[in-house]
């Protein structure tokens, strides 16, 4: 019996998210992956990606099965899948500009998968999709993973990855069943990601997953983002075993102060995001939003950040520290517009909003002047 041909996948973007899941697409045996790498696009070609994974293990000069440095040198063949793996930072650039040579490449329709934070990252694309009369599919996610590259082509990766993936249905937050030909095209999706090691569900109805992905970036990026401290400054004890030494902790001299105004703040700004999900209607329920969320993300945050080995840092706070445009408009800028949309106050998500957008700024302009 012959081998069934693998599958041409297209992946765009080749910073930690995409360098990890580039690698575990090729990790299925299940496809060819040609990657995209823009600004480390030269290392990459010249000394491969060192990977350094707890889960994965440990691969140094890995490529995956072809490498381009543009989207256009990547149109010679059609793509059953094609992954965006991109910040999405639409004040920059947009999903449809990136992507337009391939749009515009006459191959015929693939499906389009995002692995980008944040909310409305599907709307130019899929409006340019339409534009261009394609039958091109979209497919969302809500990713979780524990990845940052350490250098051009170091990448460092945690045991974590999980990926939940769901159809979008422009403007449809209540169609709560996917149908026969929806669930085919997901369950594959599902099966190479799955052969390929990462955890991958399938939903039927991805905003709710999405929705509630940001509640951690709202909360936790922010905060670390404007303060300069990563999580565990929130939760983590001082250390008590001899000779054992880590930054940050809660230094005892406030500490109080921190569980009485800080935390309790950072917990009021998810039951904003709450009342907006019921707003959009999504029920206190598991396969919705349940209250629960709240003290949920609180406490699964607080375990994972008391840990001594824990030195994650959130994408947006490493972005910041680099001098890179941060993800501030799809993570905090839609849940603001969706709220005053419908007439839902988020007075603190709206601070964090205001405040992100002056470090945004500064990003822009130190950029715009070559001072970074």
């Amino acid at each position: 019996m012959a081998t069934p041909a693998k599958k041409d996948i297209l992946l765009v973007g080749f910073g930690a998210v995409g360098a990890m899941y580039s690698h575990i697409l090729e990790r299925s045996g299940l496809t060819q992956v040609t990657s995209v790498a823009r600004s480390n696009y030269e290392r990459v070609k010249a000394e491969g990606l060192h990977i350094k994974s707890k889960k994965y293990g440990e691969h140094k000069a890995w490529r995956p099965y072809r490498l381009c440095n543009s989207v256009a040198s990547a149109t010679d063949r059609p793509y059953s899948y094609v992954f965006v793996t991109t910040k999405c930072i639409p004040e920059l650039s947009k999903n449809a500009d990136i992507l337009a040579p391939l749009i515009n490449s006459h191959h015929g329709p693939t499906t389009y998968v995002l692995l980008q934070n944040g909310l409305g990252v599907e709307l130019d694309l899929y409006e340019a999709l339409q534009r261009a009369g394609s039958a091109s599919n979209i497919v969302s996610t809500a990713l979780y993973i524990g990845t940052n590259m350490l250098e051009p082509n170091v990448v460092e990766h945690n045991m974590f990855d999980r990926v939940q993936l769901g159809v979008y249905r422009h403007g449809d937050f209540t169609t709560l069943k996917n149908t026969p030909k929806e669930e085919l095209l997901l369950r594959d999706l599902e099966a190479i990601l799955a052969a390929g090691g990462t955890t991958a569900s399938v939903v039927p109805e991805i905003q709710r997953a999405k929705f509630a992905k940001n509640f951690w970036n709202v909360a936790f990026s922010s905060y670390a983002t404007l303060t300069g401290y990563t999580v565990p400054a929130l939760f983590r004890p001082p250390p008590s075993v001899p000779g054992l030494s880590y930054a940050p902790y809660v230094f005892p001299a406030t500490a109080d102060l921190i569980a009485k105004y800080t935390l309790p703040a950072i917990e009021a700004a998810l039951h904003e995001l709450v009342s907006l999900g019921r707003a959009l209607g999504f029920e206190d329920n598991e396969a919705g939003l349940p209250s629960s969320a709240v003290k949920d993300t609180m406490e699964h945050t607080r375990v994972l950040h008391v840990a001594p080995d824990n030195t994650h840092k959130p994408s947006m706070m490493l972005d910041a520290e680099k001098g890179v445009p941060i993800e501030v408009e799809v993570i905090l800028g839609s849940v603001v517009r969706l709220a005053r949309e419908r007439s839902v106050p988020v007075p603190r998500i709206e601070m964090l909003y205001g405040l992100l957008l002056v470090v945004q700024n500064q990003i822009l302009r130190k950029r715009a002047s070559g001072s970074v």
